[in-house]
This record gives structure tokens, sequence and C-alpha cells, in this order.
């Protein structure tokens, strides 16, 4: 259809592929929003659901962790499980977003700005 346009059918081509990139960022987008992952600590005492956005959800908590006077440790395993489920959440997201520059030929450690 552009044959013999030159640059012109080389730029409509771009921006086709642009286009087509944007979807899937925006399908991944809604995508990682209903992902889930789940960040532990203390053996499991402490469980953190989050969305593969980070977005905490939910807090599984054990209740042998809440004696009076561990209250410090209860709050640092809280901590440390939601910092584990953000974590995993990161690792997810990236991970997701290797899989759409890898399809369009990037290279795998490419940075898209989302």
């Amino acid at each position: 259809m552009l044959k013999g346009l030159g640059q012109i059918g080389d730029m409509a081509k771009m921006m086709k592929q642009a286009q087509e990139m944007q979807e899937k960022v925006q399908q991944m987008q809604d995508d990682l929003n209903n992902m889930t992952v789940v960040g532990e600590s203390g053996a499991g005492l402490v469980k953190a659901t989050a969305t593969a956005k980070g977005e905490l959800k939910a807090l599984d908590i054990d209740p042998s962790i809440f004696v009076p006077s561990e209250k410090e440790v209860a709050e640092d395993l809280i901590l440390a499980a939601i910092k584990d489920a953000q974590s995993k959440a990161a690792e997810k997201s990236q991970s997701e977003m290797g899989k759409i520059t890898e399809g369009l030929g990037l290279p795998a450690d490419f940075k898209l700005p989302f």
C-alpha cells in the first residue's frame, strides 16, 4: 500500500508498531492490577498480599505474634512481610515488562518509562 513511498512508509510502520506497543503496555498494566504476590516473614507468621503493581491488598497475621511484650517484633514482622510483597511485586512487574520488550526485539534490560 505504501510501497515506493520510502521513508513515509517506514514512518507509518514505526507509528503502527508504537501504537501496538502502547496497547500491549496498557494491557500489561491492567493485568498487573489483577496479579497478586504474597510476601512473608517470620516463617509465614505474617503474610502480605499485594498486586503486582505493589498495592497492598491484605494482611494475614498469625495471632501468636500478639504478645504485648513483643510488640516491636510483631511490627518488624509486619513491615518485613510488606517489604517482601513489594519486592516480589516489582520483580513480577519487571518480568511482565520484559516479555513485552522482548517481543518487540528490544534488549532484555531496556526500561520503558512506565
